[in-house]
């Protein structure tokens, strides 16, 4: 059985794969005549969040293939992987890659894993793949390595967990002088807002022009985002008196 998702240029494909309601989703990414990249991701829909790939991956993803010039050599870390669509484009593009999500949940941990063999990626050696828990600031936290980029697509999914996350992101971003947020965000409610809580852990959060993400692919993000609202944005540290930290 074979589904098809028009995009504007090659195409997205889906292709059932079993009975259980698994199949690979594919995602092309172009630039150059010469310059072709398909990834192939591993969902389960009937799963959790995690095996699914939501709206904000493919946004963060096209947003780091159009800088993959950047990053080759770059330390990033993806938190709340999922299917981890945005990290392994950015490990595709020579960068050192650290794939995250929840430490208590093994099964979501293996199929991050399942998508990195997906595409040609070993864990362990390609690409690694670790368990990390929000807010809390467990040895994995410490046994991370030097980072240059923290990204994430869709963490900001429920209110219970926001400060977990600002915590998170405030402690990795002190530790390493220099790096940056950027994460996309899909808009669920008009109530739900991170900025006091940005305020609190001495963080500043800037948008991120969205206007051209996927042109160069001849991706239309529209279709991507299904009627959804998403936001791009970089969260950075600030000083005491509130002037951005970049160094």
């Amino acid at each position: 059985m074979r589904f098809h998702m028009k995009s504007g240029s090659e195409e997205n494909d889906i292709v059932a794969a079993t009975a259980t309601a698994e199949h690979i989703r594919k995602f092309v990414f172009s630039g150059s005549p010469a310059e072709r990249l398909e990834i192939k991701i591993p969902e389960l829909l009937q799963g959790a969040y995690s095996f699914y790939t939501w709206p904000c991956a493919p946004v963060l993803a096209h947003f780091l293939w159009e800088r993959r010039q950047t990053l080759a050599g770059k330390r990033i870390l993806e938190l709340g992987s999922g299917t981890a669509l945005p990290g392994i484009v950015a490990a595709k593009c020579r960068a050192q890659v650290v794939l995250t999500d929840n430490c208590i949940l093994p099964k979501s941990l293996a199929h991050i894993r399942k998508s990195c063999q997906a595409n040609q990626l070993q864990p362990g050696v390609d690409i690694d793949v670790v368990g990390l828990s929000w807010g809390l600031l467990l040895n994995s936290v410490f046994r991370l390595p030097p980072l240059d980029l923290i990204i994430a697509a869709d963490c900001f999914y429920d209110p219970s967990v926001f400060e977990d996350i600002v915590v998170t992101v405030a402690f990795l971003l002190e530790r390493n002088a220099g790096a940056k947020f950027i994460f996309t965000y899909q808009e669920r409610s008009a109530d739900w807002s991170i900025e006091a809580l940005l305020k609190k852990w001495k963080l500043q959060a800037l948008p991120i022009s969205m206007d051209d993400i996927g042109k160069e692919s001849g991706v239309d993000l529209l279709e991507f985002m299904g009627g959804h609202t998403i936001h791009l944005l970089e969260i950075m540290r600030v000083d005491s008196e509130g002037t951005i930290n970049t160094t």
